[in-house]
């Protein structure tokens, strides 16, 4: 599957219903997804690989990640609704995907790679640090979507944990006016994406 054919089938996914802000529930981009998860192909971490969404909301990462040839891919979220989505959407698109709903730090299992976009952490402080450290503990490669300010503190994060920032990525992001404290009708950020090792 060529990327652009990728992004089309997961332009097909859903966005959240009703999405919850205490979890940061915002949907990762078509055109972000398909360009980290085509990366990660090259690279050799999708295809006959197991590979973790962690945060999964509704499956952008682990449904590319199985359309791409994963030998195992699993979603996980704590949300059951982004869940229900998501099986919908995989079921739609022919995905082989396992969703399980927990909270990230209960994930006991590895996996050879890891795709996520974790909360920013605007709501709640250092609330991507759970989703870092179980990353880290359960995969030699981690493909990760931050806030492009904080670059410096996941590199740094990384070394603490014996690990490094081996490439990084950015993008600008359209965040649509969302929530009720979101005062814009759309705001445009910068992310970056890392690759963990």
């Amino acid at each position: 599957m060529r990327k652009k054919e990728l992004e089309m089938a997961l332009q097909r996914i859903p966005p959240f219903e009703d999405p919850d802000p205490s979890l940061e529930q915002y949907p990762t981009p078509a055109p972000i997804a398909a360009d980290i998860i085509y990366r990660a192909y090259s690279a050799g971490d999708i295809a006959g690989m197991k590979v973790m969404d962690l945060g999964c909301g509704t499956g952008v990462f682990c449904i590319g990640a199985a359309l791409m040839g994963a030998g195992m891919s699993v979603g996980y979220d704590i949300s059951q609704k982004a869940l229900g989505i998501a099986r919908k959407a995989a079921d739609e698109l022919g995905a082989d995907v396992e969703l399980r709903l927990s909270d990230v730090r209960d994930v006991s299992e590895g996996a050879d790679t890891v795709l996520m976009n974790p909360p920013f952490g605007s709501q709640k402080r250092n609330a991507d640090r759970p989703f870092l450290d179980k990353a880290m503990e359960s995969a030699e490669k981690v493909y990760s979507i931050h806030m492009a300010g904080t670059l410096e503190f996941v590199k740094g994060y990384a070394e603490e944990k014996g690990r490094r920032v081996t490439d990084c990525r950015l993008y600008k992001y359209v965040i649509p006016h969302t929530f009720s404290f979101h005062t814009k009708a759309k705001q445009t950020v910068e992310i970056v994406s890392v690759v963990i090792e």
